[in-house]
């Protein structure tokens, strides 16, 4: 409306022509918004967008994802927007009269606990595990091919957000080539429910699948391996350090689970044999 008012157009005209009154206008006049405020705006909408991603996240998160973005502010001021606004952890403490709910799924169960795939690359599972270290957490996020039991792909951090989920789908797709049209299986975790992840998904011509909310069933094939990793790695001793645990966990990945662990399912072979035996007649046939 300014620069209009400055080529000459009137005001009333304006306002008349968008539907508003004059009287906010003429306020805003009088007292324009100033750069302190611009500044707790763009901070306060950096806060939000990093809730969106990663609702998991609580105040000090949020500030090094807003940091990160390019608006520094301290934790403090991070806590005072996030408070006033209502942005808390899903893993904190209840507020409200029920508290937060599960978040709504992206995609349809398209696997409806049938764990089987002919083909690999036609149906792929992914989860999410932690295990304590002395230095925190670490964060495991497994993909899973049905077909060979094979793990295709995997990212590991120090901290649970989207950026994980996508890293371990990246790392799959990076190793298999053309797999349009594979199905992608996980949980409702909010990591999976990210818009990264989601056009991650698209991009590459995947098609998304989740499980329901407290179903441990609906992704039981994944379950199980994580099973294995508790009782052959995680569970073995106590961890000093988050590197010391990730190089134990890659170990037994690439070397036992992928190269040594017979499986029943895979008619007593490893997943890599069992891969390389079903590439194999393709290879011929092309």
């Amino acid at each position: 409306m300014n620069e209009l008012a400055a080529d000459g157009v009137p005001v009333a005209v304006t306002c008349r022509v968008l539907g508003i009154a004059r009287q906010p206008y003429y306020r805003w006049r009088a007292r324009p918004v100033t750069v302190t405020e611009l500044g707790r705006a763009q901070r306060a909408n950096a806060l939000f967008d990093a809730h969106r991603d990663d609702p998991e996240f609580g105040y000090r998160f949020l500030a090094d994802e807003a940091r990160d973005a390019g608006l520094s502010m301290a934790d403090r001021t991070a806590w005072r927007i996030c408070s006033s606004m209502g942005w808390w952890s899903v893993f904190g403490k209840k507020r409200g009269r029920n508290g937060k709910k599960a978040g709504p799924p992206v995609h349809d169960d398209l696997v409806r606990r049938d764990f089987t795939a002919t083909a690999p690359n036609r149906l792929w599972l992914a989860d999410i595990t932690e295990h304590r270290t002395t230095e925190g957490k670490l964060y495991l996020c497994a993909v899973k091919d049905v077909c060979s039991k094979r793990i295709v792909g995997y990212s590991i951090a120090s901290r649970m957000k989207s950026r994980l989920a996508v890293t371990a789908l990246t790392n799959a797709l990076a190793g298999r080539g053309d797999v349009a049209g594979c199905v992608v299986h996980t949980d409702r975790g909010s990591q999976f429910r990210s818009r990264k992840f989601v056009r991650a998904l698209t991009r590459h011509g995947l098609s998304g699948s989740m499980g329901r909310v407290g179903a441990a069933g609906d992704n039981a094939a994944m379950e199980s391996f994580f099973a294995l990793l508790q009782n052959n790695v995680l569970d073995r001793r106590t961890w000093t350090t988050r590197e010391e645990l990730r190089i134990a966990i890659v170990t037994w990945i690439e070397r036992t689970y992928h190269r040594r662990r017979r499986q029943v399912a895979l008619g007593r072979l490893t997943p890599i044999e069992y891969e390389v035996i079903m590439s194999t007649p393709a290879s011929q046939a092309a």
